[in-house]
């Protein structure tokens, strides 16, 4: 969808600053520095799109730091894992699945140094799901809990092509950046923004299960972590099915998938060591702050109660499906999904999965 566009529509009268202020920016509490210079200038500005972008792209920060990736097969934890970072005073969490442009099979972004940088842009900024460019965000659950998001796509251009054109001797590491450095400078609402963060943490599911995209992975990231989660494979099937049934209803198949993601899990923990882990699902539901306490050591950030509560933007939230929660707390009685199977499913899932399943297991942190 074209950015520019995408603005007019919903700026019809002309009061997209106004609405910034008076709804967004000053009902919630977002980094304080940077709400008093944007509530300044705007207060001092014709108040149209084009001046809220050149005065937002002047009060960004860049964003240098290394990625921690969440990976692993769809169902499996990310998006609670994604939610559990969200907040962090010493992170950048991307509240959404991260796609750069990844299609297909080959999900590496094919990104040319001898490219324009617009191009480059288009590249990242890809089929970009809509969803995430509306003014709230939905939490994906029945309640319709919903929450600020306020993205300007056309700001995170400009602050993407400033970027890259800052630099004389471009590398493919400060493209990366210069993504970074916009969408987190073009989401406004975010309650988050502040210098300089240790980690960016991401969930993109689907980016491992090709080996050479997690070489590309650690190319552009030689300083990043990959953190998968691994899920026991009889209680995955159940919510898989039920939640992507054209994809996984299938046991032959979603077996075989789950294998795939599985020797991809052992294939990046031979080749790239202590900068992979493996996650075990049932220790980040039984053993939440165990398994945040070691990745909190893993980042080298400190450890903080908010790492115990799925958030999005700070603001606590409910999660959907096995990961249902009471009262905003992490619910322990969603890991015990065989007895929904079908025995003759069940029988196929353990027979296909017996060989990396325990294989993957042994790779998993354990905690005393």
């Amino acid at each position: 969808m074209n950015s520019q566009h995408w603005e007019k529509e919903r700026d019809e009268k002309g009061k997209l600053g106004d609405r910034l202020i008076a709804y967004f920016i000053g009902k919630y509490k977002i980094a304080r520095y940077r709400t008093w210079m944007l509530k300044k200038e705007f207060n001092e500005t014709d108040l149209q799109p084009k001046y809220v972008r050149r005065i937002c792209s002047q009060h960004v920060s860049r964003v240098t730091s290394p990625l921690a990736l969440i990976a692993g097969i769809q169902g499996s934890g990310g998006s609670l894992l994604r939610r559990l970072f969200d907040g962090h005073p010493e992170l950048h969490a991307h509240p959404g699945d991260l796609m750069l442009g990844y299609s297909g099979s080959d999900v590496r972004p094919r990104i040319d140094l001898s490219d324009a940088p617009e191009r480059w842009f288009e590249t990242f900024f890809g089929d970009m799901d809509s969803k995430y460019l509306e003014e709230r965000h939905n939490n994906g659950g029945d309640d319709d809990e919903t929450f600020p998001f306020v993205f300007l796509p056309s700001l995170q251009k400009t602050i993407f092509l400033d970027y890259v054109h800052s630099i004389q001797s471009i590398r493919l590491r400060d493209v990366f950046d210069a993504y970074m450095t916009s969408y987190f400078g073009a989401w406004l609402s975010n309650r988050n923004y502040s210098d300089h963060k240790k980690f960016v943490t991401a969930c993109a599911p689907a980016l491992t299960t090709v080996r050479g995209n997690v070489d590309f992975f650690f190319e552009v990231y030689p300083d990043g972590r990959l953190i998968f989660l691994v899920r026991d494979p009889r209680s995955w099937f159940p919510f898989a099915a039920e939640h992507c049934p054209r994809t996984y209803e299938d046991a032959g198949r979603a077996a075989s998938q789950w294998n795939e993601t599985g020797r991809a899990m052992l294939w990046s923990k031979e080749r790239y060591g202590d900068r992979v882990c493996v996650i075990d699902f049932e220790d980040l539901i039984s053993k939440t702050e165990a398994v945040m306490r070691y990745l909190a050591d893993l980042l080298g950030i400190e450890f903080d109660d908010i790492l115990l509560v799925p958030t999005f933007d700070k603001f606590p939230i409910k999660a959907r499906g096995e990961f249902e929660v009471e009262d905003h707390a992490i619910a322990n009685g969603a890991v015990e999904r065989q007895g929904m199977l079908a025995k003759q499913k069940l029988d196929t899932i353990e027979r296909m999965t017996s060989e990396t399943y325990p294989a993957v297991l042994n790779k998993v942190v354990r905690y005393e």
